[in-house]
C-alpha cells in the first residue's frame, strides 16, 4: 500500500485527503477492479496523466499525488503517457508508492509535436521482472525504386517498448501517445502513425528471434469512436482489442475512445470475451464538481478573474474548476485489464499425455483471460 505519512490529520486538507482516500479505496473495489494477487494474474493499466510535470495550471498538490498513487497501486503495471521533462512529480509519486515500485522511462521527445513528453512504465517489482529489453521505436526506412532507401516519417512522440516477465508470462509491451492533429475523427497523420506502428510491431513479434511471442500495445491513440479508421488501423495489423474496452470511452467527458489496449498472442482471441476489463472514473470520488468551493484558494486568482481583469461569472468559474481538476488528476481515465498468467494446468496436461508434443514454458500460450 502507499505511504501516507505526509498527510497531516491536524489540517482540513489532511483530513479531507484521508477521507477521500478511504472513499477512493472503496470506489476502486466497487468498480469491479479485481484485487491484486501474488501470482496467477496480471493487472495491467494505461493512463495518460495530463501534463505530469509543470503545466499551465501550476504544479499538482500533494493531495492529488496521493489519489494518483492510490489508483496506480491497484495495478501491477501501468503505462503512463504525458510524463514531462521535469521528473519532480514522478519522483514524489514513487516515494508515496514505495521503493518496490520501479520506473522505466524514455528521454524527452524534442520538437513541438513531441511536447517534451516521456513515455513511462511503472511496475511493482515484487510481481514483475524487467526482462532487459527496452527501446524507443524508430520506424525503418523503405526501399526506393532504382535502389537506395527512403527515410521513414517518425512518430511525433517516440513509442517505448519493454520486455517483462510475470510468472510464466513473457511479453513485450509498447506504450504510445499518438499525434492528435486536427480535431476530426480520422486525421490522416493520426491514422498513419497508428497504422505504421501497429504494422511494425506485428512484424517484429512474428520474427524467429523475437524477444517474446506475446505483444501488447497500449496508450493514448486519440481514437474518437470504435468504428473510425483509426481503430481499424490497430486491428488491420492483427491486434485484437477486448470488446469491453473497444466500447468504453476513456476521456473524462466520456465521449471519446482515446485510449486502448490491444494484443497479439497465441490463442488469445479464444478467451477475449471472458476477460475482466474496464475504465475507472476517479471524478466520481475525488475532485467532484460539488467540491468546487473547497478549492477556491488552491485555484488562485485565475479562478476569480479573466485575463483582461474582468471577474468571472459563476458559469465561467465552474468551467475553470472543471478544467483545473484535470490538471490535478487527468482528462483521461485509467483503462485496465486483467490477464491470466497461470498456465500450469495446460503445461502439466502436456506432460501427462505421452502422445502430446513436448511443451515448455517458452510456449507462452495464453488460453484464457480472467
Amino acid at each position: 500500500m502507499p505511504f501516507y505519512s505526509r498527510i497531516d490529520g491536524r489540517t482540513k486538507e489532511g483530513q479531507r485527503t484521508a477521507m477521500r482516500l478511504l472513499e477512493l479505496k472503496a470506489s476502486l473495489i466497487s468498480s469491479g477492479i479485481p484485487k491484486r494477487k501474488v501470482d496467477g494474474s496480471l493487472l495491467l493499466a494505461t493512463w495518460n496523466i495530463r501534463e505530469f510535470g509543470k503545466s499551465k495550471y501550476g504544479v499538482r498538490e500533494y493531495e492529488s499525488l496521493y489519489y494518483i498513487a492510490e489508483i496506480i497501486n491497484h495495478f501491477d503495471l501501468v503505462a503512463v503517457q504525458e510524463v514531462r521533462d521535469d521528473l519532480t512529480l514522478l519522483n514524489r509519486l514513487i516515494t508515496i508508492l514505495g521503493s518496490w515500485w520501479k520506473v522505466l522511462l524514455t528521454d524527452v521527445t524534442e520538437g513541438k509535436p513531441g511536447n517534451r513528453e516521456r513515455m513511462a512504465f511503472l511496475y511493482d517489482s515484487r510481481k514483475l521482472s524487467f526482462g532487459g529489453l527496452a527501446g524507443e521505436i524508430v520506424l525503418p526506412p523503405s526501399s526506393q525504386k532504382g535502389g537506395g532507401y527512403l527515410a521513414a516519417d517518425q512518430l511525433a512522440r517516440t513509442p517505448y517498448i519493454v520486455g517483462f516477465r510475470a510468472g510464466w508470462f513473457k511479453f513485450t509491451i509498447c506504450t504510445t501517445h499518438i499525434l492528435y492533429g486536427d480535431s476530426v475523427k480520422n486525421d490522416p497523420r493520426r491514422e498513419r502513425e497508428i497504422r505504421e506502428l501497429a504494422a511494425y510491431l506485428a512484424a517484429r513479434v512474428s520474427e524467429p528471434h523475437a524477444w517474446a511471442k506475446n505483444m501488447i500495445i497500449l496508450g493514448d491513440f486519440n481514437i474518437f469512436a470504435p468504428k473510425d479508421a483509426t481503430m481499424s488501423a490497430i486491428k488491420d495489423a492483427g491486434f485484437a482489442i477486448p470488446p469491453q474496452l473497444e466500447s468504453l470511452p476513456s476521456n473524462a467527458l466520456k465521449n471519446k475512445h482515446y485510449d486502448q489496449i490491444a494484443f497479439i498472442a497465441p490463442n488469445i482471441t479464444d478467451g477475449l470475451d471472458l476477460c475482466s476489463a474496464g475504465v475507472f472514473d476517479f471524478f466520481e470520488t475525488v475532485y467532484p464538481m460539488e467540491d468546487e468551493q473547497i478549492f477556491v484558494t488552491a485555484m488562485g486568482e485565475k479562478y476569480q478573474s479573466l485575463k483582461d481583469g474582468r471577474p468571472r461569472t459563476d458559469a465561467q468559474k465552474r468551467t475553470y474548476y472543471r478544467d483545473w481538476r484535470t490538471y490535478q488528476m487527468s482528462d483521461h481515465l485509467p483503462m485496465w485489464i486483467e490477464l491470466d498468467t497461470d498456465f500450469s494446468q495446460q503445461y502439466l496436461s502436456h506432460k501427462a499425455d505421452l502422445k502430446a508434443p513436448p511443451a515448455t514454458i517458452e510456449d507462452e500460450v495464453i488460453t484464457t483471460m480472467v
